[in-house]
């Protein structure tokens, strides 16, 4: 739909019953903050909503989404706006923003936290760390709430207390009909089920309960290799995460040396593998916990040592700053057999950028105690995911950039799971979205009839009714 007819389409007299419901702001194409409200994280997505409802509470997305019904718009819902795909948005349809709903309360006896739907994990850092406690999230504070939950959400603290989706206790959700419900293992428990991994399918989460946990100062920071190294640290990897304490953890990265002043000059530019580590239990015993990766094989810097948890968080915000260029390719996997171990270090020294690289995140531990059939999310006898990154500010480089992704992705592809996780998929085909839930699957589709039978809900990674 070109963008000429979205302005006549909705103009100000047509939303003006809409603007006399809603405390947020409306937003038509060409109006001043349009262009900034429909930009997400990822500068490759370059979408023209016909109407951003830029909701302040519960109400707010109710009457947003019943006026996009009534006017036949496709409906996109934006949280934090991370997500890779670009689903947080949609042309010529009706974006509702929950970025305005960032609203976080903790409280400390119930040892809970309450997060509305466009709260960032940091906002949810920032509010727990005052008490010395957090849940379990992603590993960039920039991230938002709602996405990483409902496909998961893995991190520095999943080994220990599991995905986010395991401490989610209870979520509030606007309905495909425009009602206000709440989710929980006690209430309309089949939608709970499904929240916890089916993504944004079943409803609008405006606000989430979590669980939190004693954690305050973490010992933990990246440790740099030699890229030609890459062999032997992931050697030492696959055995040592299968048996690691669950009070440590550490994901795998291959990258550039960043032109940052806490990396030596000699480093910027220069290829380099990685762990990232975070040991979260008794900091008297953390640097024996640490010690093998020091002994692995000789550090080329060494970052790791005491730091309040927030900080490990926010290590590469500014990295990964809102407005490059994404292109993720991303698998599941149930071992790092030789074969692709080998194709990691072969490609490490041809890592193209700082932003680019690839990772491999754990998902064992804790995140196993739950049954495959609990949660919509279904790889709990997995391994670890890997993820293929191509990242840039230019868009000129990304031709060349993706090539290198989708060469390293296809080698890799022999040893990996037919499924992936939900929040790396990109534009994939509905098969592969069937594959990341594995025998979960049949019944996400009956719940999504029960809450959703026109898919009013699409514009994401779908699961038709």
């Amino acid at each position: 739909m070109a963008l000429e007819t979205i302005n006549t389409t909705l103009d100000r007299d047509k939303i003006q019953p809409l603007a006399a419901q809603m405390r947020g702001e409306l937003l038509l194409p060409g109006e001043p903050g349009y262009d900034d409200s429909r930009a997400v994280y990822n500068a490759m997505i370059d979408k023209h909503p016909a109407l951003i409802a830029r909701c302040h509470d519960a109400a707010d997305v109710i009457a947003a989404l019943r006026f996009g019904r009534e006017q036949g718009l496709p409906v996109a819902v934006r949280g934090g706006g991370h997500n890779v795909a670009g689903k947080g948005t949609v042309d010529g349809g009706l974006v509702i923003d929950l970025s305005a709903m960032r609203n976080v309360h903790v409280d400390p006896q119930a040892r809970v936290v309450r997060a509305g739907g466009g709260a960032l994990w940091g906002d949810v850092d920032h509010a727990t760390h005052a008490f010395g406690m957090a849940t379990p999230s992603g590993i960039i504070s920039t991230t938002g709430v709602a996405g990483l939950t409902l496909g998961g959400g893995f991190g520095h603290l999943s080994r220990r207390f599991g995905l986010s989706l395991d401490n989610l206790i209870e979520a509030d959700v606007v309905t495909a009909g425009g009602d206000l419900v709440k989710a929980s293992e006690h209430e309309n428990p089949d939608l709970f089920w499904a929240l916890r991994g089916g993504g944004g399918n079943f409803g609008i989460v405006t606000a989430f309960t979590f669980r939190l946990h004693d954690v305050s100062t973490i010992y933990g920071g990246p440790i740099f290799y030699p890229a030609d190294q890459a062999t032997t640290l992931l050697e030492f990897y696959r055995d040592w995460i299968v048996d690691a304490p669950r009070e440590i953890s550490a994901f795998f990265a291959i990258h550039q040396g960043a032109p940052a002043p806490f990396i030596p000059a000699e480093l910027h530019f220069v290829p380099a593998a990685a762990f990232v580590v975070c040991y979260s239990g008794d900091l008297s015993r953390a640097e024996e916990a640490v010690r093998p990766f020091r002994e692995i094989a000789p550090a080329a810097l060494d970052l790791m040592g005491p730091m309040p948890y927030p900080m490990i968080q926010t290590l590469f915000d500014g990295l990964y700053t809102p407005g490059l260029q994404h292109y993720w390719k991303s698998d599941i996997i149930h071992g790092l057999p030789d074969g692709a171990i080998a194709v990691h270090a072969r490609r490490a020294p041809e890592v193209p950028d700082p932003w680019s690289g690839a990772h491999i995140y754990p998902l064992n531990g804790a995140i196993r105690d739950t049954p495959a059939n609990a949660t919509a999310f279904p790889f709990r006898d997995a391994l670890a995911t890997h993820n293929i990154l191509a990242i840039n500010p230019d868009p000129a480089v990304m031709d060349a950039r993706m090539g290198w992704v989708r060469g390293y992705h296809a080698e890799l592809r022999p040893y990996s799971d037919p499924g992936g996780y939900i929040n790396f998929l990109t534009e994939e085909g509905d098969e592969r979205v069937r594959a990341a839930y594995r025998d979960n699957y049949p019944r996400l589709v009956e719940v999504k009839r029960a809450w959703d039978p026109d898919n009013v809900f699409r514009i994401n990674q779908n699961i038709r009714p």
